[in-house]
Parts: C-alpha cells; structure tokens; sequence
C-alpha cells in the first residue's frame, strides 16, 4: 500500500530512481577496480577507459568500411520495429475479435493457447527452414513470440468490460462497429498498452538471440563476435544501449498511457 501523499511522491521518486541507477554503476566500477587490481590487463570487466575506447571502436570504420554501431542499430532496430508493429495490430484484431464473437473465440482460442507455449528460440531451426536467414526470419519470430501473449491480454480485457456499457450503447443506437470502436476499444486500450510493454522485453530476446545464431549484423551478431574476443568493453556498450532502448521505450508507452488513458490512470 502506497501511504505517501502523491505531491510528495512526484518529487521523490525521480530521485529515488537516479540513486539507483548511481548504486547500480558504483558496484559495477567497484567491482571493475577490484578486478584491475588483482590483473591490471584484464578485459572481463572494463574500466571507463577500456569503456571509451570500446566506444571508438564502435564509431571507427573497420577494414572493410563499416562503422558498427551505425549497422547494427539500423539491422536491430528496423527489425525490432517491424516485427513489433505486426505483432501489435494482429494482436490487437484477433484479441479483440475473440472477445467481441463467440465463433472467434471458439475457433481460435485453442490454437493461440498451444502457441503461446510455444518458445520461438526452441523453433529456431522451423524458422531457418520456412523463412531462410533473412529480414523476414527475424520479424517472424517477434512476431511469432509475442502475438499468442498478447492476444490473450488483450482478449481477457475485452472480457472484464462491464456489460452495462455495451448494452447502454447498443440502447443508445450504436452499430456493433461503433460498439467496439468507441466503447470495448477504449476500454481495453489502456490495458493493451501495458501489454505491450511487458512485451518489449521477450521482442528483444527473440531478436537477439536469432541474430546471434545466423545474423551478419545487428546487436545480436555483434555480440556473438566481440565476446569470443573477449572485447567486453563493447559488449558492454551494446548491452548498455539495449537497456537504455528498452527503458526509453518502456517509458514513452507509459507517458503514452497516461496521455490517452487520463482517467485509468487516475484511478
């Protein structure tokens, strides 16, 4: 139970966040001087130094032209992004129209319940197959891990509106289209939005974890090649980055949800 009054909260919490992020990067770089102590040449847990020159190397074009972290952001990102949009507006159409029609729901419920026990990383080799090692494989397995999930939020949703509401609006003369446009949609709105922020997450695991296996670019792919090396300076970095992705993302769906969705908000 929050037993502080909420004037006192908005000032406290943002301070409250930074000293965590602060502690977070004290134990890291304590840990790091601990580490140089004992083997000053080590590369497992870098120092600011080690840090910044990860970073140049990022931003120097390498022998074959390329700056790395200006491919990796577009391959990751533009693919992060397809495969989420898809995901979004499918889940969005099925959940909804599984909620609103009982023909939908009996035909397609069982079959989004198996696939939403499905893992798309244990499928790795079906996707090779069907898909090849292009764009399209790894939008499909976003898109594939969190449509099931997020058709069942959404759906649940669309079950908890008050019927009184749709029977007012049908009392009203509203069309069914009207129904579930004005009335079930903005009710389930606010809940689809924070659906879709704990989806962010998994998006990002299945993202990585393919271009790891197969990628010739990306986040993923980079990884996979610098820790072998065991540069961690840029592994580091590009770990930092997905965290920071994440958060910045996480963080603009919710200033999204308090901007649409005032009055869920408030209560």
């Amino acid at each position: 139970m929050i037993i502080c009054r909420p004037f006192r909260s908005k000032r406290v919490m943002p301070f409250l966040g930074l000293v965590s992020l602060l502690l977070l990067g004290g134990i890291y770089f304590a840990l790091s001087v601990h580490q140089h102590a004992r083997n000053p040449k080590d590369t497992t847990i870098p120092n600011l130094q080690q840090l910044v020159e990860g970073f140049k190397k990022t931003i120097t074009p390498s022998q074959r032209g390329e700056i790395w972290l200006s491919v990796d952001l577009k391959a990751t990102f533009s693919r992060l992004f397809y495969g989420l949009f898809i995901a979004i507006v499918l889940s969005l159409a099925l959940g909804i129209g599984m909620g609103c029609f009982a023909t939908l729901e009996g035909l397609l419920s069982p079959v989004i319940s198996i696939l939403a026990k499905l893992t798309p990383t244990a499928m790795l080799a079906v996707f090779f197959v069907i898909f090849g090692t292009g764009a399209t494989m790894f939008v499909s397995m976003i898109v594939f891990g969190i449509v099931p999930s997020l058709t069942q939020s959404i759906f649940l949703a669309v079950k908890k509106v008050p019927r009184e509401l749709v029977d007012k609006a049908y009392t009203l003369g509203g069309s069914t289209f009207e129904v579930i446009w004005f009335v079930i949609f903005k009710q389930v709105l606010p809940v689809f939005i924070n659906s879709v922020r704990l989806s962010i997450g998994p998006a990002m695991v299945f993202l990585i974890a393919a271009e790891m296996l197969v990628g010739d670019a990306g986040f993923g792919y980079r990884i996979r090649i610098q820790s072998r090396l065991l540069n961690m300076n840029v592994v580091y970095l590009y770990l930092a980055l997905l965290a920071s992705f994440g958060y910045l993302m996480d963080y603009a769906l919710k200033w999204l949800n308090r901007r649409l969705c005032a009055w869920y908000s408030a209560g």
